[in-house]
């Protein structure tokens, strides 16, 4: 059954709302954004996967003063396969020192009885133009 434009808000509020809760220190709030046995999968940063919204709490305490200050969201896309809700979204987290990076949130979400929760996330660093199509330009190798 194709997903409603209720859903479609409600997702979407879903994956803006993580920014929020994090940014705030909310981290009583997590089982708002996940599922209790999610898998947020942060490999790509060297801390492989954490398993649980305990572990990721914990990571966010770990972490402390290396946090961004925001966590900013742009260009959702939700897709449906198969039974499964599959969103894309890019990411924004600005630092205390005001540097940014950017990311890709690969998510999976399930309607529960409590409404739209994530129960799998990868976050991928952008950290080359274009995808990495390009080595070093002229004068750069």
């Amino acid at each position: 059954m194709p997903l409603s434009e209720q859903d479609r808000r409600e997702i979407t509020d879903l994956i803006s709302l993580h920014g929020h809760l994090m940014d705030a220190g909310e981290l009583d709030r997590m089982t708002e954004l996940f599922t209790p046995d999610i898998t947020y999968d942060v490999s790509d940063f060297g801390y492989g996967s954490l398993h649980g919204i305990e572990a990721i709490r914990t990571a966010a305490l770990t972490a402390g003063d290396a946090n961004p200050v925001a966590h900013h969201v742009t260009n959702i896309i939700i897709t449906e396969s198969g039974n499964r809700i599959l969103v894309q979204s890019k990411g924004i987290g600005i630092q205390a020192d005001g540097t940014a990076g950017s990311v890709v949130y690969h998510d999976t979400v399930t309607r529960r009885p409590e409404g739209w929760r994530i129960t799998y996330r990868r976050v991928t660093p952008r950290r080359k133009p274009l995808g990495g199509l390009f080595g070093a330009g002229p004068g750069q190798e």
